[in-house]
């Protein structure tokens, strides 16, 4: 019996470098992509984390790595207390029931040549669990868990919208009750209206079968509905981590300060100060020295652009790493 107390999963000081190879008949490296760089992270049994950034931040190969799709560079990765960091294809089978992920393109992650119900069976399938029998009986239940009707088993994908589709893959995910799901922008390819629809979706199945998820997005305002806490990543590192109402009330990154001034206040006679980023995102392949983010930051010093800021508390479960910290308690 796991320690409820404990975390369900612990990453630290994971790395992800992919190499740049140049050469015909005998390829060297020139250079690394610094795609995940050092990061830290608890995830707590029954927790929502939500992990955010601007599209090539690390978020996605952070959470690839999580479930180990990529091995890692270096850095350690424990799920309920085992370490999986150097598992084998073979040796992390029997994990792939407890770890499971609902990938961001509905449209590309099912198999258009495979009806609905081989699809959500096939997890059930190739890890033997039930006959045949209890499998087409599970993947009705499943079906019907996720708001599809049973009568949907033997359509094709091509037969659903969007929003459905998006349901079979998170049914699929849910065939063998893992307790950690890894959603990877499992929204953002979708129309706004069935956005909330899957959300509530996810909460509700959370709530109902106690489940722990990674939700990966660059939306900030579709996470803080759902998150417990919001990790902040730029450039391959987390800057600011801190419970979802303490962000969004008391940002003290500038980073996440920008990233929240870009989110719609539905209220005409609220105003905000949008803040414009100048410059682009520097290249993973050369990262800035001192701190990420000190190029595009209007509030940086010397002292920025030579010493990398750790990621220190600054209040209960509110951490920054900035050498300029914003918003502080007196």
């Amino acid at each position: 019996m796991s320690d409820p107390a404990a975390p369900l999963m612990r990453a630290r000081g994971v790395r992800k470098y992919f190499p740049i190879k140049r050469g015909v008949v005998f390829q060297r490296e020139v250079a690394r992509v610094h795609a995940v760089d050092d990061v830290d992270l608890d995830l707590m049994p029954g927790e929502t984390v939500g992990l955010v950034g601007e599209s090539g931040c690390g978020k996605s190969t952070f959470g690839r790595c999580l479930i180990r799709l990529h091995d890692l560079t270096d850095g350690t990765i424990e799920f309920d207390g085992q370490d999986i960091s150097t598992l084998d294809r073979k040796q992390m089978r029997p994990l792939r029931r407890e770890i499971q992920m609902v990938f961001q393109d509905p449209y590309a992650s099912l198999n258009p040549r495979k009806r609905v119900g081989t699809i959500i069976g096939d997890p059930l399938r190739i890890h033997g669990v039930g006959a045949r029998g209890d499998v087409n009986k599970r993947v009705q239940e499943l079906l019907e868990l996720v708001g599809l009707s049973p009568e949907h088993y033997n359509r094709y994908p091509h037969e659903f919208s969007g929003g459905q589709r998006q349901r079979i893959g998170v049914a699929r995910a849910l065939a063998l009750s893992p307790r950690l799901i890894i959603a990877d922008e499992p929204v953002s390819a979708l129309d706004v209206s069935i956005q909330a629809q899957v959300v509530n979706l996810l909460s509700d199945l959370q709530d109902d079968l106690g489940l722990t998820y990674l939700f990966i997005a660059h939306d900030l305002s579709v996470v803080r509905h759902v998150s417990d806490r919001i990790a902040v990543m730029y450039l391959g590192k987390i800057v600011e981590l801190a419970p979802a109402e303490e962000l969004y009330d008391r940002p003290i990154h500038p980073y996440s300060e920008a990233l929240l001034s870009a989110v719609p206040v539905p209220d005409p006679d609220v105003e905000r100060e949008r803040i414009v980023l100048q410059g682009d995102v520097p290249s993973p392949i050369t990262p800035p020295s001192g701190c990420r983010f000190h190029p595009r930051c209007r509030y940086a010093t010397d002292i920025c652009t030579t010493t990398e800021p750790p990621l220190v508390k600054h209040a209960e479960q509110h951490l920054a790493a900035c050498h300029h910290p914003l918003n502080l308690r007196s």
